[in-house]
C-alpha cells in the first residue's frame, strides 16, 4: 500500500524509468551497459516506491498514551523551554526519520485541534540543534482531555524539501490517523507536560502509531 502523497512522484518516475529503459535498449549496443542502466533505473525505482510506502498497521489506540506520530529513531529527550504555543517549559521527544522510514505522520493523541502553522525557512540537516526553530517546519497542537494541549512539529531536513500538513484548527482528530507526511526525511518533536511519564529510550527505534512515547 502506498500513500496518497506519492501517487504522482510514483507514476512519473515510472513513466520516465520505462522511457529511459526502451531509450537505452534501442540507442545502447553494449548489452553490458543497457543492462546497467536499466537495473540502476529500477533500484531507483523501488527506492521511490519503499519511500512512499504506507503499511497496514493494527493501531491499540489509548487516550492515556502518546504514541510515536512517526517511524524512527528517538535523537532528543529533555525539558525545554517551547516558545511559539506554550511559551513555558516543556518535555521534548525528537524523533529522526531517515529515507528509508516510513514517512506518514500520525496524530499522537486523539482530540481537537487547536493550533496549526505553517513557517518557511531553512533546510539544516534535521539533526542541528537549532532546525526546530529555523529550519521549514508546521506545527500542530492536539487538545486531548488526558494530557491537555500536545505539541507535535513537523521539521524538513537537508534532504526533505516539501511538508504536508493536514490539521485544521477546530476539527476532531483520532490517534494514530494521517496528520501529514514529510517528503524524503527529517524529525519531528513532541511537547508534552512536564511530569508525563516518557516510556521510551535515547537511540530507540520507533513506529509511527504503534510505539508508545509517554503515558500517564
Amino acid at each position: 500500500m502506498f500513500h496518497k502523497e506519492g501517487f504522482k512522484i510514483i507514476t512519473i518516475a515510472f513513466l520516465i524509468c520505462a522511457v529511459l529503459s526502451v531509450s537505452a535498449h534501442f540507442l545502447i549496443e553494449n548489452i553490458y551497459i543497457e543492462k546497467g542502466i536499466i537495473f540502476v533505473l529500477f533500484v531507483l525505482l523501488v527506492l521511490i516506491l519503499q519511500f512512499f510506502r504506507n503499511p497496514d498497521r493494527k493501531f491499540q489506540l489509548n487516550p492515556c498514551k502518546i504514541l510515536s506520530p512517526v517511524d524512527g529513531k528517538v535523537v532528543v529527550i529533555e525539558e525545554v523551554y517551547e516558545k511559539e504555543y506554550f511559551k513555558d517549559k516543556r518535555l521534548q521527544v525528537s524523533v529522526f526519520m531517515s529515507p528509508l522510514n516510513v514517512h506518514v505522520t500520525r496524530y499522537p493523541i486523539g482530540g481537537k485541534v487547536v493550533y496549526s502553522k505553517y513557517h518557511p525557512g531553512k533546510f539544516l540537516v534535521a539533526w542541528h540543534p537549532k532546525s526546530s526553530e529555523e529550519n521549514e517546519r508546521t506545527t500542530v497542537v492536539v487538545n486531548s482531555q488526558e494530557f491537555g494541549d500536545v505539541l507535535h512539529r513537523q521539521i524538513a531536513g537537508a534532504v526533505a524539501k516539501r511538508i504536508v500538513n493536514y490539521a485544521k484548527e477546530g476539527q476532531e482528530v483520532k490517534q494514530a490517523s494521517d496528520s501529514g507526511f514529510i517528503k524524503f526525511g527529517s524529525r519531528v518533536d513532541i511537547f508534552l507536560p512536564l511530569g508525563t511519564q516518557i516510556n521510551v529510550a535515547l537511540n530507540q527505534k520507533v513506529k509511527g502509531g504503534i510505539t508508545v512515547l509517554a503515558k500517564k
